[in-house]
């Protein structure tokens, strides 16, 4: 340790040296305890770097923009994940069923950039996007392996939910960003992702499913309740406020979930559903909408865009049934596949004709039977649970279940294939399961420890 010592301030007087400048020395003083910062908080870094680059915090509150926290946060991540992976081996792996089709799906979707239309285009996908994606489910995965850390999870989806709903429930008040004139945004003039209502109904329904169900689980305490919530009205009216269809399925789906387990009478259930159905499509005002309204005569021109971009998803995937157009390729080849130009290119707004278009029929066969898995496990790990069961795990539990069902529906609208919530559910509803498993393993081998004292 003493030599290390020395090294240190040797580097230090070195670098003092080339760049006499307060603000060198002053970091590299700091750096030894960022490293231990960095080591020491696995957890927080996977956690907050997938909040930040999911969320887009950053982009709803532009002040830390300068500050490039997802950069940062990423980099601590991937070096703290290659010190307990590599060198302090406290990282525990583990496989699981479902991850035999979540790896195949990213075994073609990685084929496909070589075959790729437009090779730059997929390739610059994969590497600024897409590769963060696959790393980081698998780290969820294996680091989220306890009662208490999923609880910490929970609550930051909830909290940052929370913030992204304020944001756009303040922006329809004071009319900041409206697209149509009537459909909220975020951040649209800075180029952000929530700059189109599609994607932050689909960021927005994410942590409703959590908020929601934490909401209505008895066993946790007033506060923790009472928060969830005031979460769940301003998700509710933000998704509302954005007018996608997408949001408004899918949101009804998660409520559907939860209403299926929580009312006896089925007749009651369908009623309200149907009556819930129609409420929400008259008070979120899509009838007004000025691109698939009530004013448009026939089949709207929002209904009719999406037809003609899944007939042009299945031209492409007709073409490379293999291998698909490639990732990020589906808008700028809709010219040549579309049976009907308007002299634009436009969005496939749909996850299952985006998975075929970009990764043909082998693609979307993995990935329908990856979320089949997917939904299987989350069920199995609801039905495992016991009435003594943490609160949290079973409130997460059926999270996630109904987020997955939620994100099923709403992926008729909206386009969620290679984007974050499949991904961040595929790895919750993993490590959720090994986490059932576990207790019920405990819980057996008490249950002999005490028979045999008996």
């Amino acid at each position: 340790m003493p030599y290390l010592a020395l090294i240190y301030i040797a580097v230090i007087t070195g670098a003092w040296v080339l760049i006499p400048h307060p603000a060198v020395g002053v970091a590299l003083a700091l750096l030894p305890i960022a490293i231990l910062g960095v080591v020491r908080n696995l957890f927080w870094l996977i956690l907050l770097f997938v909040i930040f680059s999911f969320f887009r915090i950053h982009e709803v509150v532009p002040a830390l923009m300068p500050f490039k926290l997802p950069l940062l946060l990423s980099l601590g991540a991937l070096a703290s994940i290659g010190w307990h992976l590599v060198i302090s081996r406290k990282l525990k792996l583990y496989w699981h069923h479902s991850l035999n089709w979540l790896v195949l799906f990213w075994v073609l979707v990685t084929l496909g950039i070589i075959f790729a239309s437009n090779r730059d285009i997929a390739w610059s996908n994969f590497s600024g996007i897409y590769w963060k994606i696959m790393v980081m489910t698998l780290a969820i995965l294996w680091v989220v392996n306890d009662k208490e850390q999923l609880t910490k999870a929970c609550w930051a989806i909830i909290l940052a939910g929370g913030l992204v709903a304020m944001v756009a429930n303040y922006n329809a008040a004071m009319g900041i960003g409206l697209v149509e004139g009537s459909r909220v945004t975020i951040g649209r003039q800075i180029g952000s992702m929530l700059g189109d209502p599609n994607d932050l109904a689909l960021v927005l329904l994410f942590p409703f499913a959590f908020s929601l169900s934490i909401s209505l689980n008895t066993k946790l305490t007033g506060f923790a309740r009472f928060i969830s919530i005031v979460v769940v009205v301003c998700l509710f009216t933000a998704i509302i406020a954005t007018q996608s269809r997408g949001g408004l399925l899918g949101m009804l789906s998660v409520c559907a979930v939860f209403g299926y387990r929580m009312i006896r009478s089925k007749v009651l259930f369908f009623s309200l559903g149907a009556v819930g159905a129609l409420v929400l499509y008259v008070v979120a005002g899509i009838g007004s909408r000025a691109s698939g309204g009530a004013a448009e005569a026939g089949i709207d021109a929002s209904a009719m865009g999406r037809l003609y971009a899944w007939e042009a998803a299945a031209k492409m995937a007709v073409d490379n049934p293999f291998t698909g157009v490639g990732l990020n390729n589906f808008y700028v080849n809709y010219f040549f596949y579309s049976s009907h130009w308007d002299g634009l290119n436009h969005a496939v707004h749909s996850t299952w004709f985006g998975v075929l278009a970009e990764t043909g029929f082998l693609g979307l066969l993995v990935f329908i039977i990856l979320i089949i898995s997917l939904i299987r496990t989350a069920h199995n790990s609801l039905q495992q649970i016991s009435n003594c069961e943490s609160p949290y795990l079973y409130s997460a539990s059926g999270a996630v279940y109904a987020g997955m069902i939620g994100t099923v529906v709403s992926g008729t609208f909206l386009t969620q294939g290679f984007v974050w919530p499949i991904y961040i559910l595929a790895a919750l509803i993993i490590a959720i399961s090994r986490i059932v498993q576990i207790d019920s393993q405990n819980e057996k081998q008490q249950q002999v420890t005490v028979q045999t004292t008996q």
